[in-house]
Order: C-alpha cells, then sequence, then structure tokens
C-alpha cells in the first residue's frame, strides 16, 4: 500500500490536535492532511448536526473546527469598583431557633489566603481549600458543635461603608446536605441583582460551607471554619466584587 494510501486511512481516526501537528512533519503530509474530509470527521465529532448540511456553514469544516474546538481565553475583567475594605459581613447561624454563631466580619477577613486551616483536617477537605477555585473563608473561634438531629441555617447579609446600604446574600436557608468526604455541611440561596444588565440572568447562587473535623463523633458536627463562594459566576477576587456590586442593595 503506497504512503498516501496509509495515510488517508489513519488520519480520519487522529484527533485535532494529532491532524494538525501531521501538517508540519513534510509538505506531502501537510496536503494530505488539509483535505476537509478529515476536519468533517472531526466535527461530526463535536457538532453531528452540522455535519448534516451539504456544505460546511463556514468556508471549510477546517476553519469551523480550528475556531470553536477549544473554549476563548478568559477576557480580562476590569477593576470592580469595590474593594473588599469597603465591605462588611453580617453571618448568623441558628440550630432550631437557638443562635450558635453571630459575628460581623470584615471584608478583609473573608479574602482568600488571610486563614491557614488547622492541621488534622482530612486530606480531601485540604484539597478543596487549597484548590484554585476562588472561596472565602473564616475561622471560628470558639469552635461550636452540632447535633446532626437539629435543624441548621444561616443568614449571610453584607454592607458598604462607602454608601451605608445592605444587600441580601443568603436568606436564612438551611443547611440540607452534609458531603462527608470531604467534611463540608452546604448551604445556597439565589443572589438578588438591580442592575439592569442582570435582568435576564438568573440562577446565580451563594454557597457558604460549615467546615468540620473527623472526631469519631457520627452524632455531631465539630465546626471549625466557614466557607462561602459564588463559583457559579465568579472564580476572581475581581469577579466576586463585581456580583457583589450589583446586588440589590437598599
Amino acid at each position: 500500500m503506497a504512503c498516501e494510501e496509509i495515510l488517508k486511512a489513519v488520519f480520519p481516526f487522529l484527533e485535532g490536535t494529532e491532524l494538525a501537528t501531521c501538517m508540519i512533519v513534510c509538505k506531502q503530509w501537510r496536503d494530505i492532511a488539509q483535505d476537509d474530509y478529515f476536519w468533517k470527521c472531526l466535527c461530526s465529532k463535536k457538532w453531528p448536526s452540522i455535519c448534516k448540511r451539504s456544505s460546511p456553514p463556514t468556508v471549510t469544516y477546517y476553519n469551523l473546527f480550528q475556531n470553536f474546538h477549544k473554549r476563548p481565553y478568559r477576557r480580562t475583567v476590569l477593576p470592580p469598583k469595590l474593594s473588599f475594605s469597603d465591605l462588611e459581613f453580617y453571618i448568623d447561624i441558628w440550630t432550631e431557633e437557638k443562635i450558635i454563631f453571630s459575628d460581623v466580619v470584615p471584608g478583609p477577613v473573608l479574602q482568600k489566603g488571610i486563614w491557614i486551616p488547622p492541621p488534622g483536617i482530612c486530606d480531601v477537605l485540604k484539597f478543596h481549600l487549597e484548590g484554585p477555585e476562588y472561596k472565602m473563608t473564616l475561622p471560628v473561634e470558639p469552635r461550636f458543635t452540632i447535633p446532626l438531629c437539629q435543624t441548621v441555617s444561616v443568614s449571610v447579609l453584607v454592607g458598604r461603608k462607602d454608601t451605608n446600604k445592605v444587600a441580601c446574600i443568603i436568606k436564612k436557608s438551611l443547611f440540607d446536605y452534609i458531603d462527608r468526604t470531604a467534611y463540608r455541611a452546604l448551604a445556597y440561596d439565589y443572589l438578588d441583582f438591580s442592575s439592569p444588565m442582570c435582568l435576564f440572568v438568573s440562577g446565580v447562587r451563594a454557597w457558604i460551607s460549615l467546615l468540620f473535623m473527623d472526631h469519631g463523633n457520627e452524632g455531631a458536627l465539630d465546626v471549625f471554619g466557614i466557607e462561602m463562594d459564588f463559583c457559579d459566576a465568579a472564580n476572581s477576587e475581581d469577579e466576586v466584587l463585581w456580583l457583589l456590586d450589583m446586588l440589590e442593595w437598599k
């Protein structure tokens, strides 16, 4: 079998990056790999409906694959108008109707990297806290214990020192999921926005977690920290501040 026939038999089974690499081997390989049939095969794996057309919606299937097979790079976010030094967070946690945690937390205290978790936490939780996702953490001092038989709820408000206004992040939501693998109890609520740009935005949640230790007591949670994030829509400090700036401030 001739070399050209072998290449034409093999190329349809390659991934896009592999086929692109073949194009720089030599002129013969480039000429063969540029055949739009091979790129149509790749496009049919990603977008089968597009390949039902008699011709590609762009100039070539190669052009289509080249432009859309990867996620675009995240655009640079402009510096936010807010800073954490402008904010303070009001966090209240109840078991049944009894308050067990209530604190006014300055914004800078919640910024990532300020708090070093205590020794002895499980590896899964340590890996989570050290991960690249943006999260705000707060040590609980003194620590408290929550019996699993009790209902636990949380409320989080945020205040702006520059305008003396307050917005709601979480409206007394329940910690209704306990992740025993990562040693976190989770609650969430949907954010309310006032900005006209956000009229068609829905489903953006604020998450708050109770971080706890395992002391062999299956009936209670020994809470040592609190974590809050907005991973649905914000994964950096600037993105979080932009998100908070768009809340319904009153």
